[in-house]
């Protein structure tokens, strides 16, 4: 202030600093920040000032998540894994003098474990890589649990040349007939076209090959088909890569390829299997990263996306709701909850959405969780997710009450708004399109007999014998679609009106791919009910495949069901093999022959005898060493007891 008063005097700053000054000044305070800041990564006992002054790092995904194996923690209670580069040199191993540095900074490093707080299990927190080397499924033990051999003839008739060994001869020559048209032909490819004798890769899988081959290894083993079975295995082994870049159908590479790869697993104890199904499965994961959990349709895998526009697209309901059984199961077999948790979530959504009267229409927006349209129906586009909801009921030993509540009541639904009688007397399921009915059936919904039958048991009480009873009514009306047709098989829908009941309307309906869910639902009442009825009509379906579908270079799809000199449309769907021949099969077996089931990959009839048959007598009850939660499999159980 005495300055100021001096006459002349002018203050370099309002501060009274020169440059020079304030130059000093700045050069000393910055001096002074670097080496308080610096303290805090150079310095040591520095780990409470990072506490201050360093967000937490979370802890490395998804650690909580292992299994307890052989006296492992619980999730929870688990330390974190030893830092790798910390580690104790092996034995043996050359030991090198560490530096009194390198010291420190492992001391303040194992110190900075101690306060990294646990991540919570949450989606985010979940590894996507399983932990496979923690966890180890025991086939041995699995096996040990089967009430009969996989493979194997109990009370099968004595008589060499008996009208149902002959019967099931002729369709295992079928199912030979058709793999090695596709071993000449196609070897590699994802399916067979028996006309111009080459393969087929099709535009649904991503860029992954050998669909049929995959979809084709239960039906092999199980028809003791030994030496084609082994050729697919070494397929699968040598040339099954999953470094492609394509889109991919996420239903059908669950469908095809995850379940004929579970199921193969399940039936020969082959590591091969197992691991390439959880390996696929993880390039699934990517379809869920939507803002509901319900996962696209369509999955990337050079991008690791989902398909589409975030703001556009919907996603189906039996698309979505068909991938529960496969997933638990990865889990089970990988230790990895991501899989578990994935498809709980769809089945949250799905639970608490508004219903319209107790229905659930078939496309619903994986970005808001609400419903595109009020399209409903127990064919194409829903209906798996109906079959899903009874199986995973029975599939965990009948603990999975939110599955079998969800069922009972959209079949309750489906009852009321839905079912109809035609005047000619035929039960059908109508289609429901915002309160108005299509009245008529896609082949796809004719599964729905043989699921009916299934659920029946468990229903209520006053319910069981109309249960039962609506099953066989309804797979009536689809052996009428075949019956009523020139070639004896069934076109891809069929309407009831005035003129006409059980018959398609034009010819883009009356075509037939080789679809198996008609034959499932024979398969399924003739297991429940032994009335001789449903092997006939099974053995009507051979008859006609031999008749009309089978050519010189494998079986084809024909484009006119009610034409006695069809064309053919050069196509061997790979699930003739995985399901159609395999189902029927299993119609012309005696109710005393063993089969064991395949996990449900396609609308119900990827499994033989699909918890089938006379009631099993026995629920196959894994009891891992390790904590995830045991998965008590009926599904697995022989389901052909007397």
């Amino acid at each position: 202030m005495l300055m100021r008063k001096v006459p002349g005097f002018v203050p370099a700053s309002p501060w009274g600093l020169r440059l020079p000054q304030k130059f000093l000044f700045l050069l000393f305070l910055s001096g002074l920040v670097t080496l308080c800041f610096g303290a805090l990564f150079l310095l040591p006992h520095s780990s409470r000032l990072k506490r201050l002054f360093l967000a937490p790092r979370a802890q490395k995904p998804g650690l909580e998540l292992v299994a307890e194996v052989g006296g492992r923690s619980p999730p929870g209670k688990q330390e974190p894994p030893r830092n790798p580069a910390l580690a104790e040199p092996a034995l043996g191993a050359r030991h090198h003098r560490v530096s009194p540095r390198r010291k420190e900074w492992m001391r303040r490093a194992q110190h900075l474990k101690e306060w990294i707080p646990r991540a919570r299990p949450t989606e985010e927190h979940i590894p996507t890589t399983a932990s496979s080397s923690l966890l180890r499924f025991d086939f041995e033990a699995f096996q040990r649990r089967l009430r009969h051999p996989v493979l194997g003839t109990r009370a099968e008739s004595t008589e060499p040349q008996s009208p149902v060994r002959a019967q099931r001869e002729k369709i295992k020559e079928m199912m030979q007939f058709a793999w090695a048209s596709y071993r000449r032909y196609a070897m590699g490819k994802n399916e067979l076209r028996p006309l111009s004798k080459d393969g087929y890769q099709g535009h649904i899988f991503g860029g992954l090959n050998g669909a049929t081959i995959i979809d084709s290894l239960d039906t092999l083993y199980l028809m003791e088909l030994k030496e084609e079975f082994q050729e697919a295995k070494a397929w699968v082994e040598n040339y099954f890569h999953l470094n492609v870049t394509g889109e991919a159908s996420l239903f059908e590479v669950n469908i095809r390829y995850i379940g004929g790869l579970l199921s193969a697993f399940y039936l020969t104890g082959e590591e091969v299997f197992r691991s390439k199904a959880i390996q696929l499965g993880e390039k699934l994961l990517p379809a869920f990263n939507t803002p509901t959990g319900i996962p696209k349709s369509v999955v990337n895998f050079k991008r690791g996306n989902w398909g589409w526009a975030s703001t556009g697209g919907s996603s189906i309901l039996a698309e979505c709701g068909s991938l529960h059984l496969e997933f638990l199961h990865l889990t089970e077999l990988s230790g990895n909850q991501i899989f578990a948790e994935k498809v709980r979530r769809i089945r949250r959504v799905l639970r608490d959405m508004k219903k319209p009267y107790g229905l659930y229409p078939n496309f619903l927006s994986p970005v808001t969780g609400t419903w595109e349209q009020h399209h409903v129906s127990i064919g194409g586009l829903g209906d798996s997710f109906y079959e899903y909801l009874i199986k995973s009921w029975l599939m965990s030993a009948k603990t999975d009450t939110e599955a079998k509540a969800m069922y009972y009541e959209a079949l309750e639904a489906i009852e009321m708004y839905l079912l109809n009688v035609s005047p000619g007397g035929l039960t059908y399921i109508a289609e429901w399109r915002g309160g108005i009915l299509d009245h008529k059936m896609g082949h796809l919904a004719c599964f729905s007999g043989g699921m009916i039958a299934l659920g029946a048991e468990d229903a209520k009480e006053e319910k069981r014998a109309h249960y039962q009873e609506l099953a066989a009514q309804i797979t009536r009306t689809c052996h009428e679609s075949y019956a009523r047709s020139d070639t004896k098989l069934g076109p891809e829908a069929f309407w009831f009106n005035s003129n006409k009941e059980a018959e398609a309307t034009h010819e883009g309906e009356s075509y037939y791919i080789l679809r198996p869910e008609v034959v499932e639902s024979y398969m399924y009442l003739w297991r429940l009910t032994h009335d001789p009825i449903y092997r006939e009509w099974g053995w009507e379906v051979v008859t006609a495949l031999e008749r009309y579908c089978r050519t010189q270079a494998g079986f084809s799809g024909i484009h006119n069901v009610y034409s006695t000199a069809p064309r053919h449309d050069n196509k061997q769907q790979s699930f003739f093999l995985a399901e159609t021949l395999k189902t029927v099969v299993t119609c012309s077996r005696s109710p005393g022959g063993t089969v064991l089931t395949r996990l449900p990959s396609r609308p119900a009839a990827s499994h033989p005898c699909s918890l089938a048959g006379s009631r099993p007598q026995q629920t196959l009850s894994l009891k891992p060493p390790w904590s995830a939660p045991a998965l008590q499999l009926e599904s697995w159980s022989p389901c052909c007891a007397p």
